[in-house]
């Protein structure tokens, strides 16, 4: 298969617009890498760069070792599933399956192997014959995946595939892209500003933000140390608590609860913690060691087997997350605790500090 190797890639566009502003990331064989963002941070125009579609301002693509800048996209050998699905509708599920092959000058007897067997690993069997208007969304966005696989290419690239489907169908389907992507063995970057999405298929996980890359990781490590108030912020649902530490009245009120803990360094403006490491505690107990904090219940969000209070507390906007169903409503007064090794820290410029200190 192929490694995707990216030095110090730009792009700047007419009148000095740069949409990705030295991107360097190295993606080993056989890795499903997931870009993720919000919209607008350079996530598409990189995998554009990646296939080809669209110049590249100043630093290098590689694929399996050789740079491609000035490789056309037909002769990269890569293919790639589009968020449109990018089918001919006036064309069979097997003929736009067949395709690309033709074109190649595949011989016939190969072409129909291929697409054959496919269409027996997507379940498209029983709809070669049938048009993209005879399709659900979901076939419609198998027949494009088996298009691309018929190629058998070095690289995939996907282009939120997913972002035309209803929610249950983007579940299934992202079990079926992660289960096709490990059997397959095929390096694949896939870009999607949706976070959940992101955690559940990447193997590699690149965040951006406004053009720069913000944090590369494995999932599980980017959500448990993020790099910055932007991943902490981005990565997770909901996402991590932000409380500021500055030296206005709310703040000072949060101070006073810290109850012996400091920052690394002394030099923290933000704490953190995740709605599901807070834990809610009688009023009268404090824990040394621990935050605590008075909270009122501005909103309750009972989602099935867990619920998220919605929360004011020293001025600040927070979530908790309790097991199953709770008694709290809008109003109700809570003390919240949250231990030592469950917070971030985070300085002025937003950026991680490394660990969490009692103070002595």
């Amino acid at each position: 298969m192929a490694t995707v190797d990216l030095n110090d890639v730009r792009k700047v566009y007419a009148g000095g617009v740069e949409a990705v502003k030295g991107v360097s990331i190295a993606i080993p064989d056989k890795q499903l890498c997931v870009l993720v963002g919000p919209s607008g941070c350079g996530k598409s125009t990189l995998l554009r760069m990646i296939a080809g579609l669209e110049t590249i301002s100043s630093g290098t693509v590689a694929i399996d070792g050789k740079i491609v800048n000035a490789v056309g996209p037909t002769e990269r050998d890569i293919a790639m599933v589009f968020q449109n699905y990018a089918l001919y509708p006036h064309m069979t599920v097997y003929d736009n399956m067949a395709y690309g092959l033709r074109n190649r000058g595949t011989p016939k007897a190969e072409v129909d192997s291929r697409v054959r067997s496919t269409a027996k690993v997507l379940e498209l069997s029983g709809l070669l014959d049938r048009r993209p208007r005879e399709l659900s969304g979901g076939q419609r966005q198998r027949v494009a995946m088996g298009r691309a696989i018929v190629r058998n290419p070095k690289v995939f690239l996907f282009d939120e595939p997913l972002s035309n489907l209803d929610a249950k169908l983007r579940g299934q389907m992202r079990v079926e892209i992660k289960s096709l992507q490990r059997r397959l063995g095929v390096t694949s970057v896939y870009v999607t500003h949706d976070q959940l999405e992101a955690m559940t298929l990447a193997d590699m996980l690149v965040v951006m933000n406004a053009g720069l890359v913000e944090q590369i990781g494995a999932p599980l490590d980017i959500y448990e140390k993020p790099a910055s108030t932007f991943v902490a912020s981005f990565i997770g649902a909901p996402p991590m608590n932000l409380l500021s530490l500055s030296t206005e009245s709310s703040a000072n009120e949060l101070e006073g609860k810290l109850l012996g803990l400091a920052p690394p360094g002394g030099q923290a403006a933000m704490l953190g913690f995740r709605p599901e490491d807070a834990e809610l505690v009688a009023d009268a107990e404090d824990r040394s060691g621990a935050l605590m904090l008075s909270a009122t219940v501005e909103a309750v969000e009972p989602v099935g087997a867990e619920t998220f209070l919605h929360c004011s507390a020293a001025g600040n906007r927070i979530v908790i997350r309790v097991g199953g169903r709770t008694a709290a409503k809008p109003g109700d007064k809570l003390r919240i605790t949250a231990t030592a090794e469950k917070l971030h820290w985070f300085d002025r410029g937003g950026r991680r500090l490394d660990s969490t200190s009692p103070s002595s």
